[in-house]
């Protein structure tokens, strides 16, 4: 399986800590945030990934190169102008391979269980997207996802307004899609922000009544947003010793 990571972003929010170093570069537990999710993703078997940069991506490259050091191989898309997710999606098109593959948002911080769980799940029961969901008291900030009891998603609502929702569940930025969702990434509209936003792809396959399913994170979830979220992401993380993850990569 083959993953792509979506680490174009400005990290607006970051404010000064972003001035001059991309989010995903930013550190947590000693490694660069994109790191702790390449490793995560190389313990569920992820060899192949494709990195698709923006904001001061050359630094990026720079730091990760081809993921030799990682154990794993690594392409890069760049994405010259941030016309959102679901367009930074499409840049990988040409090198995703016509299978199944993993996706992360680049500077979102899991539980590192989370990666082996997600693959085995969408193994043991394929579908055409599986997202991973962290529990919220409100989702307003992402997007409020609304499931059956059998983990099926019936419906998505990006950025809904704040008290709206009647869910907990909030698209916690990690997934594994059939390639169909090229497809559905490719008939996205702008929305009201004016970003092609892949949700809102997501959203579609759920009401052309496609097979969505989810899997809730036990544990640790963060986007690392803000500074204080980085504060307490460098507090609270339960990363692995990275000696240790390096031995697992090699």
């Amino acid at each position: 399986m083959q993953a792509v990571l979506l680490a174009a972003g400005r990290g607006t929010r970051m404010g000064a800590l972003t001035a001059t170093c991309p989010k995903p570069l930013l550190t947590v537990a000693e490694r660069p945030i994109i790191e702790h999710i390449i490793a995560g993703f190389a313990d569920a078997g992820v060899r192949e990934f494709v990195i698709v940069t923006g904001y001061r991506g050359a630094q990026i490259e720079a730091a990760l190169a081809d993921g030799a050091r990682l154990g794993v191989h690594i392409v890069y898309r760049q994405q010259e102008h941030a016309l959102g997710t679901a367009r930074a999606l499409l840049l990988a098109r040409d090198v995703i391979a016509p299978v199944p593959f993993a996706l992360s948002w680049g500077d979102i911080l899991v539980q590192p269980d989370l990666y082996p769980t997600l693959v085995a799940r969408f193994h043991a029961r394929p579908c055409d997207a599986l997202l991973a969901l962290n529990d919220t008291d409100d989702p307003r900030a992402g997007a409020a996802v609304y499931v059956e009891r059998d983990r099926r998603v019936t419906r998505i609502v990006e950025k809904p307004p704040p008290g709206t929702s009647t869910t907990r569940w909030n698209n916690a930025g990690v997934f594994v899609f059939d390639p169909i969702i090229f497809d559905y990434a490719a008939r996205v509209q702008p929305s009201p922000r004016g970003e092609y936003e892949l949700p809102q792809a997501i959203a579609a396959m759920v009401s052309d009544g496609r097979p969505v399913f989810s899997v809730p994170i036990d544990g640790y979830w963060s986007d690392v947003g803000t500074p204080e979220d980085l504060h307490r992401a460098r507090r609270d993380f339960p990363a692995r010793n990275a000696s240790a993850a390096d031995s697992v990569l090699v």
